[in-house]
């Protein structure tokens, strides 16, 4: 690999101006060592940064890109609707256009209001399940992430069954103590909450991919959508990792489990900011300005860039391309779990994570287990052999339909070497 001189000198650049350098602590390197990346281009299933370098982008601006950098179809949309207009503040067709997507696919979702990021989705559909409820409480689960607002940044109490702690300075202990956190994939800890506190909404990422990827296990979520429908409680799938990436109408769709509420980001934007929260009309037509005018507002929610990207990268995938996207993660799946150290493969559709374990990964207790350390020494030498991956043992990583065979032959070559220096 070539030096990195300019990046350095880049990175060094943006710490003097940006907090740590970067606008968004997931993109720093403290987890594996280093600075991170400064990317200049990316195209298909490749990024390079300014230094040259050319690496197999298995971050995918986090997950977004499902037809990979640059894909033409998207970049013609966005430069019409450019060319168009860059914002109205007011209606246009491109939100109804992607709007109607959204209902087509997505089974639980009869209506649907944009927003500009994923946290903005989970706060307001909190809200509005908050103002249809008449409840304060919320129920989380340890090490699912569903974005930085106040009532998100929660650690569990003493006990898994208590109420929370704030997880972050500024967040007041008045925001905390309306925050229940139970265990990721314990259906009997969520039970006992609801028996005992009034809770407005659970709140679950279907599939965690937070803390690494977690598959739910078997009968987990229709547990939950039984334990909801019993004490009055809404339900909302966080589907802003996995809306549109594990299925065509997401985590619901996979497993067959519709929530109340649903937030979406990432691939619904096809990499530019974008978020959603969409339900049955019981619950949206609540929202402002309908019904009991639950408040929400965006000056620039809906926008015609982020409108005519998301459209362009949805409205061509067929069930084929699924199909294709999970032959290509089981590929290269199989092959990550080749290594003389114990490792922990956990994948869904095209959505993965390695875990440097000896037992599969069920919770943030398993996850905060495996071997970090590991994790970052391979972490390095994929980067030296050509491999982008998230810099963090717990982010889920993915490929695209840019991904070829010879693209996973060459992870795989890379992977086989770097764990080698584990041994």
């Amino acid at each position: 690999m070539l030096e990195r001189s300019r990046s350095q000198a880049a990175f060094e650049r943006a710490q003097r101006v940006l907090p740590g350098g970067v606008n968004s602590p997931a993109r720093a390197f403290e987890a594996v060592g280093g600075n991170p990346l400064v990317i200049e281009s990316g195209s298909g299933a490749r990024i390079r940064d300014i230094d040259g370098n050319e690496y197999i982008d298995l971050v995918l601006s986090w997950g977004p890109l499902i037809r990979g950098h640059a894909h033409p179809a998207v970049l013609a949309e966005l430069q019409q609707a450019a060319a168009r207009g860059t914002s109205f503040g007011a209606p246009c067709e491109a939100e109804t256009r992607l709007a109607e997507l959204v209902v087509e696919r997505v089974p639980s979702v009869e209506l649907v209001r944009f927003v500009n990021s994923g946290t903005e989705a989970t706060m307001s559909a909190v809200r509005l399940a908050r103002g249809v409820t008449g409840r304060d409480a919320i129920l989380k689960f340890a090490g699912c992430w569903h974005g930085h607002a106040d009532s998100f940044l929660i650690a569990a109490g003493s006990s898994a069954l208590s109420l929370g702690t704030p997880d972050s300075p500024g967040v007041p202990s008045d925001f905390a103590r309306h925050t229940l956190v139970a265990p990721y994939n314990d259906a009997e800890a969520v039970a006992a909450l609801l028996a005992k506190h009034e809770v407005a909404a659970v709140i679950v990422e279907p599939v965690a991919g937070n803390m690494g990827c977690i598959p739910p296990a078997e009968g987990f979520l229709e547990a939950l959508r039984a334990l909801c429908d019993r004490h009055g409680s809404c339900l909302i799938f966080d589907e802003v990792i996995t809306g549109f990436r594990v299925a065509p109408g997401g985590a619901q769709e996979r497993y067959g489990v519709e929530p109340d509420l649903t937030t979406l980001g990432k691939t619904i934007g096809g990499g530019l900011p974008v978020g959603a929260f969409g339900g049955g009309r019981k619950w949206m037509e609540n929202i402002s300005p309908l019904g009991m005018r639950v408040s929400q507002a965006g000056t620039l929610s809906g926008n015609p860039l982020a409108m005519a990207a998301g459209h362009a990268t949805l409205a061509d995938l067929v069930a084929a391309d699924y199909t294709r996207l999970e032959a290509i993660g089981a590929q290269l799946a199989e092959g990550l779990k080749e290594a003389p150290v114990p490792v922990q493969v956990q994948r869904v559709g095209s959505m993965m994570t390695l875990f440097f374990s000896d037992v599969p990964v069920l919770d943030l207790e398993t996850s905060s287990a495996s071997d970090g350390k590991r994790f970052a020494t391979w972490h390095r030498a994929m980067l030296e052999r050509g491999v982008y991956l998230p810099p963090s043992p717990f982010e889920a990583f993915f490929v695209s339909l840019a991904h070829t065979p010879e693209d996973i032959d060459a992870i795989l070559a890379a992977h086989r070497e770097a764990v080698g220096e584990l041994a």
